[in-house]
């Protein structure tokens, strides 16, 4: 079996993230990564808060902490909330470690050695009232394309256009608020990109036709553009430290690395703190260094994130000329919207993680995200499509078929599963349909196709209920018992292997209706096509009991409560 090594873009550092960032990441992500350890597939998830540039030193001051102590407790809510979702990382680390320094420095240094970095003089704003230079995101205005008066001076977030902070409207310090700004010449660090475009040309057209057509379409937009030496170090108290071996000047003057270079090295840094944690049996080189024929690395992120990673950060990769890992598929989202409009945290518009997991379990959004996500266009949340779904797949087709079968059974049966005659022909035909219906769902999985898997594993649960119907055991009982003991147990075999299938989307579910069932050896880590057909996993006799309801019906009450909370159509 392959290794399969897969990353999410990481989560910045301020603030608990909105839906659209879950599925535009992190839950895609999870969800490979638990279809391709049930596989057994060697695998290795990793993740991180993404903890310097200018946002985490302003949320810092606004909440009046240290910005290590503020990273510190923000990386602790963030993963608490991740662990809510039953996301299973190998290891979710963090940007700021000593680990990310050092492979951060090491990618610095070896650049220019190879002649790919160049100090330069640039102009940047200077507030004298604050004593300092003003990076990019230090500066707000009124941005001159939409009107937007709280642009930021890298990107304004309404329209958003890039920036630079002078092209701002009345700009304006964000630390102190002070427009008694200057343009004054200060020295830092550029990545000589153009100097590698020709390299990453060739490396994406060695690749891009296998990505989905909207992580290639935006890397050959950015290389079509032409690839443009980047500044890649900031005036900033937080970040990696340009090293004073390299640079003693800009060291001494205080210059950091600016996040976007030091980020997508974290997936490097976050891996070698997973294997520092048991170095007698992990490897963190194994999978980073030398390991284009040993490695599958799968990307996971949202569609703004995708130039970093199929351009700038190959291209860094490709400059420090040492043979470090490059990613061989790129699964990039559109965007999730809230009744049209943009999540945002800043803003606060939408729902939060956080608040999402005080409405109700982990298993409702996971299934509806993924069921709705934003692969080849934007999808829209709003609370009628919500609770639509979950009443209708979650609540009425599983949760329902599994109540149905097992407290019916317990009734007229007892406690065990009851033995009932030989499978006849509805069995075999309901056999052959579940195999085809799971080697779909398998397709899916392995191509990535998010929403294609939910049908089909949707399709797999309404398999169960359509033979229920047929069969209707509920008069089978009255005329003969041992085919409703049949019709009943082979739907307690269809449970089991709704359990074993469904883990990847609703895990605390799956272990409910697995957990279901008392049986001696129940080692089962997929279903084969001839255990799909047979359906025998759970023989006569088994015991069981009744799990509590799997999937509450949303009422109207409900509806109406979470859009007056919320907003409903007025958030767009």
């Amino acid at each position: 079996m392959a290794r399969h090594l897969i990353t999410s873009a990481l989560p910045y550092i301020n603030g608990i993230k909105h839906l659209g960032n879950m599925v535009g990441s992190m839950l895609p992500a999870d969800v490979y990564s638990r279809y391709l350890r049930q596989r057994g597939h060697d695998v290795l998830y990793i993740c991180a808060t993404d903890e310097h540039g200018t946002p985490a030193e302003l949320a810092a001051k606004e909440q009046g902490l240290p910005v290590a102590e503020f990273c510190a407790q923000a990386h602790d809510a963030q993963k608490a909330v991740y662990d809510g979702f039953a996301l299973a990382f190998d290891y979710f680390g963090r940007s700021s470690s000593p680990q990310n320094v050092e492979i951060t420095q090491h990618f610095a240094r070896r650049l220019n050695e190879n002649g790919f970095i160049e100090e330069r003089a640039i102009r940047q704003v200077y507030s004298p009232t604050d004593g300092r230079f003003l990076p990019d995101r230090y500066v707000e205005g009124t941005c001159p394309h939409c009107g937007y008066d709280k642009a930021r001076g890298d990107q304004c977030e309404n329209c958003t256009r890039v920036l630079d902070p002078t092209d701002l409207i009345d700009p304006r310090s964000a630390i102190s608020g002070s427009t008694d700004l200057e343009v004054r010449e200060t020295k830092h660090l550029f990545l000589l990109q153009s100097k590698l475009q020709h390299e990453v040309e060739e490396w994406v057209a060695r690749h891009e036709d296998d990505w989905p057509q909207l992580a290639s379409s935006i890397a050959r937009k950015w290389l079509n553009e032409g690839l443009h030496d980047r500044a890649i170090t900031r005036d900033l108290d937080w970040g990696v430290p340009v090293p004073a071996d390299t640079w003693p000047e800009l060291a001494a003057e205080g210059k950091v690395f600016y996040v976007w270079f030091d980020a997508p090295i974290e997936y490097i840094g976050a891996t070698k703190e997973w294997a520092d944690q048991d170095p007698e049996n992990r490897d963190w080189k194994s999978w980073w260094y030398e390991a284009d024929d040993t490695v599958r690395y799968t990307e996971f992120m949202a569609k703004d994130n995708v130039p970093f990673h199929t351009v700038m950060f190959p291209a860094t990769e490709l400059g420090v000329r040492e043979p470090w890992k490059k990613v061989d598929y790129v699964k990039a989202f559109n965007w999730l919207t809230y009744y049209g409009g943009k999540f945002s945290t800043s803003q606060k518009r939408g729902v939060f993680t956080d608040q999402a997991l005080d409405i109700l379990p982990a298993d409702y959004w996971r299934y509806f995200l993924i069921a709705n996500a934003p692969e080849s266009d934007d999808s829209s949340f709003t609370w009628e499509h919500f609770t639509a779904t979950v009443n209708k797949d979650l609540a009425d087709t599983l949760g329902n078929f599994v109540n149905r079968v097992l407290s019916f059974s317990k009734k007229r049966f007892g406690e065990e599963a009851p033995a009932g005659g030989t499978p006849g022909e509805a069995e075999a035909r309901l056999g052959e349909e579940i195999a085809r219906l799971l080697a779909e769902y398998e397709q899916q999985m392995e191509a990535m196709q998010f929403r294609k898997a939910a049908a089909a594993l949707r399709a797999l649960w309404s398999a169960g209920n359509s033979y229920l119907e047929e069969k209707a055991p509920w008069l089978e009982i009255k005329t003969d018992k041992d085919a409703a003991a049949l019709t009943l147990r082979t739907a307690m075999n269809l449970i089991h292997l709704y359990a074993v299938v469904s883990e990847p989307f609703i895990p605390a579910t799956s272990a409910a209706m697995r957990q279901a069932f008392t049986l001696a050896d129940d080692t089962a880590a997929w279903v084969s096509a001839d255990e799909a057909k047979s359906l025998s996993l759970v023989p006569a006799g088994t015991p069981f009991t009744v799990p509590p309801v799997l999937f509450a019906k949303l009422t109207d009450e409900d509806l109406e409560t979470y859009k007056e909370r919320f907003g409903g159509d007025t958030a767009a």
